[in-house]
């Protein structure tokens, strides 16, 4: 591996950090590129890692960095040199497809994203969403258990846990009033009922509740009551659906707007695929010959 003594590493640093505050300079004149190292016919030159310098780096961090960057450029061209002369010919040019591959792959994928970005249409309406929820409805299955549910938790010493345990149970416009005033004194608050939340996420938010004990508690109109060492849990579910259910849709409607998009996205790309070949036929740049039989 490459061994750099300190002193001159400490000159190539601040070389490549001079040479990095002044690129602007260098780029309107005709400047002699400097080389950092060497391994065989390939060199490290100073424009290759003055931008991976970073301005806050001391000159401590700026030794270290060239010198672990320059080793690990030789290390990796040394390596590769042998590859090429130790590698079977199949396998190199197995791995040379490859490459050339990933490289073409690369770069149509950028320029395919940047036409659909500028091209996709995103807005989707209440209708479109429904009627696709309409239409897959069979696909959207539950496969875990989905709760409506307002809870919330307040310290064990809370004064008048009795009138807040009947107000969470009626939860008639005056109760909900009466919670959301002094909602600050409890731990945590979940009121929106409207909402379905997985049963998994219940038991995250309530440490009392467990997979094992929450069948007892995740019932349809259901009232519990739990307590660890610090809180008490009150709750009130109001609604269950179970695993293999019709999942409603406005659980799903985020899921449903993400699939139609790719699908629009999918079609896109397709007829950009249609278009280009399309294009280049009628101006003779792409031909398809007859093989020999």
């Amino acid at each position: 591996m490459l061994k750099l003594q300190k002193n001159n590493l400490i000159l190539l640093c601040a070389f490549v950090a001079l040479w990095f505050t002044s690129c602007e300079g260098l780029f309107n004149k005709e400047e002699e590129r400097h080389a950092l190292a060497r391994v065989g016919d390939n060199y490290l030159y100073a424009e290759d890692i003055a931008s991976l310098i970073q301005k806050d780096m001391t000159p401590e961090d700026s030794t270290l960095f060239v010198t672990n960057y320059i080793n690990n450029w030789a290390s990796r061209q040394l390596f590769l040199s042998k590859s090429k002369i130790n590698l079977p010919e199949e396998k190199l040019a197995e791995f040379d497809r490859l490459v050339s591959d990933y490289r073409a792959d690369l770069y149509t994928r950028a320029y395919i994203e940047a036409l659909v970005l500028q091209a996709q249409d995103t807005a989707i309406t209440e209708n479109q969403l429904r009627d696709y929820y309409e239409r897959e409805k069979e696909n959207f299955k539950l496969n875990e258990k989905l709760v409506q549910l307002r809870f919330l938790g307040m310290p064990s010493q809370f004064l008048d846990m009795d009138g807040v345990k009947a107000k969470l149970r009626n939860w008639k416009e005056d109760d909900k009033a009466y919670l959301d005033s002094i909602a600050v004194q409890f731990k945590k608050i979940h009121f929106n009922d409207s909402i379905w939340v997985s049963s998994s996420r219940v038991v995250e938010e309530i440490p009392p509740l467990t997979a094992a004990n929450e069948a007892n508690y995740l019932k349809n109109s259901q009232f519990f009551e739990l307590q660890d060492s610090l809180e008490v849990y009150l709750g009130m579910v109001t609604n269950v659906l179970e695993v293999n259910d019709t999942a409603p849709f406005e659980y799903v409607e985020p899921d449903i707007r993400q699939l139609i998009l790719n699908r629009r996205r999918l079609n896109y790309v397709k007829k950009l695929e249609t278009e280009i070949i399309d294009e280049a036929i009628k101006k003779k740049e792409f031909e398809v010959y007859e093989q020999n039989k």
